[in-house]
């Protein structure tokens, strides 16, 4: 009778053990996959727009966008807690998706200006730019050079801009191309004598198509310096957490990082942070 008891009560004892272990199992369980959930939760994707023709910061190879600021604003996302889905969607067409929010970002070598502040909200600037005058055939060694000259601009950039203040708003003297491709297709072939663009871009140009003749030259009397900046619709939430995430990548050495590899040359990062407090 009593080792049928013992036996009974060593049985019910070694149950609730094994419930109990079930149960403090379960419990950890679900801990560690709520804290693997946690880890591996999607982050959210912005939409943004670009025209990619626009080398080094922006062009094609082999069906992927790809560039300086291509690098840069995957940095700056995932510094922000996002990622980004980048479409070359071209330049009208990006604006157009900023002003319908569309679209969350537009990156293609933007400069920050006045008439463009009005419409979008811009990061901090990125990028310190001048304007350069790329030309063949002809002489040119200053920006009142121009006048009389054909010359070509991508449509609705501060090249066009630049070459207005010169030879005037309305001259027959300005062809506008769609791109920058097309505008340095147009130089090439002789339809236009001189092309006004960003300088990092014609200097990439003219480094890629060594044979073609093609000379520049800056004039920095009356071509001041341009920042580039990322684009937002106008009152949108992303704007401050940018400007966080870029001052970061800015500070730790990535923004350097990123610079080097396109510009083999250092960035004057210290301009950059002055200028973001004008």
């Amino acid at each position: 009778m009593k080792t049928s008891m013992k036996k009974t009560l060593l049985t019910i004892v070694a149950g609730c053990a094994l419930v109990l272990s079930a149960c403090g199992g379960g419990g950890a369980d679900k801990d560690t996959a709520d804290k693997e959930g946690a880890k591996t939760e999607a982050k959210k994707v912005l939409n943004v727009g670009t025209e990619a023709t626009f080398a080094p910061f922006e062009f094609m190879d082999k069906g992927e966008v790809t560039g300086f600021d291509v690098d840069l604003l995957k940095a700056v996302a995932n510094e922000a807690g996002y990622d980004v889905k980048i479409e070359n969607t071209g330049w009208d067409a990006m604006f157009a998706g900023l002003q319908s929010k569309q679209l969350d970002i537009g990156m293609a070598g933007i400069t920050i200006t006045p008439e463009r502040v009005d419409s979008y909200d811009f990061s901090n600037p990125y990028f310190e730019s001048k304007t350069m005058i790329a030309f063949k055939d002809v002489k040119i060694e200053n920006a009142e050079d121009l006048k009389g000259k054909k010359i070509g601009v991508q449509n609705g950039t501060t090249g066009q801009f630049a070459a207005e203040k010169i030879v005037g708003q309305n001259s027959s003297d300005i062809s506008k191309y769609e791109t920058a491709a097309l505008m340095f297709q147009a130089l090439q072939s002789d339809n236009v004598q001189a092309a006004v663009t960003d300088i990092a871009v014609a200097l990439e140009y003219q480094k890629n198509n060594p044979d073609t003749g093609i000379e520049t030259v800056t004039d920095d009397k009356q071509f001041e310096p341009e920042y580039y900046g990322i684009v937002f619709p106008k009152g949108s939430e992303y704007v401050e957490e940018f400007d966080k995430a870029l001052n970061t990548v800015l500070d730790n050495g990535k923004y350097a990082e990123i610079y080097k590899k396109w510009f083999d040359e250092e960035p004057d990062v210290e301009a950059l942070k002055k200028a973001a407090e004008k």
